[in-house]
């Protein structure tokens, strides 16, 4: 009797342990799904995340919460989390989403634009990125910008910069000039990278001259965000060099 009592017992914690374990590995996906961190001020940095090669890979995004609205920078890359994200700002902040600008024409950037535009956000991409998105059957942007372009909303004021070629030939970057927050985006490179990742539709002869126009444009930035991985060193750009100087004897 006593015996079967324990058999009962420990059956009994072997269930609720596997309870446990199925609870905090469901935990663990839904938690990787979105990620938003606070970079420093009003301004966030939020992470989605696809499937390659059968794990998770990070996409980095940004948003700035204004006197007026939140502009976000680039778009979820996950298509399930467009909603969760605007429910998050909401929530978190009790501000609309108003604008959104992407960087380049690859869906990572652009994935959420439609979403976006079907919210009432205003998006925004350069002629080149609306141009390739069109051509690419990728998310196009509601309205576009000949020309590097300075935007102000409520008390803040940051422009657009297209240094050259590099990840893709659209690729722009984003200087909060006063802040010193440099949103790099794919063309800046994390310096947790060991490779230079995705570079089907890569320039990789004028990369490293569109990254020195870049760190002359947006001189001493206290932050670098880049499109995946870590933001944590601001020596991105520096890392970017050296990993596109690796790459010399095979594409100079």
């Amino acid at each position: 009797m006593l015996l079967h009592t324990m058999k009962q017992r420990l059956n009994a914690c072997l269930f609720l342990l596997g309870i446990l374990f199925t609870f905090n590995l469901y935990g663990q996906d839904s938690a990787v799904s979105l990620k938003i961190s606070h970079l420093t001020g009003d301004f966030y940095v939020y992470t989605t995340y696809k499937t390659l090669n059968g794990s998770p890979f990070p996409s980095n995004s940004m948003y700035l919460v204004t006197d007026s609205g939140v502009v976000m920078i680039d778009t979820p890359w996950d298509t399930t989390q467009f909603q969760p994200l605007m429910d998050s700002i909401e929530k978190r902040h009790h501000k609309k989403v108003l604008y959104c600008i992407a960087t380049h024409f690859h869906d990572d950037r652009t994935a959420g634009l439609d979403f976006l535009k079907t919210k009432g956000v205003k998006t925004y991409s350069s002629y080149e990125t609306y141009l390739l998105c069109k051509e690419r059957n990728e998310k196009q942007a509601q309205y576009y910008f000949l020309t590097d372009t300075t935007f102000t909303v409520a008390n803040y004021t940051f422009r657009t910069y297209y240094p050259g070629p590099g990840h893709t030939w659209d690729n722009i970057v984003i200087w909060f000039a006063k802040e010193r927050i440099l949103y790099g985006g794919c063309l800046v490179k994390s310096t947790e990278n060991d490779g230079l990742g995705n570079i089907a539709d890569g320039y990789v002869r004028s990369w490293p001259t569109s990254i020195k126009r870049v760190m002359k444009q947006c001189p001493d930035p206290l932050y670098v965000i880049p499109g995946h991985f870590s933001w944590e060193n601001n020596k991105s750009l520096e890392h970017t060099l050296k990993l596109l100087k690796k790459t010399e004897k095979v594409y100079y």
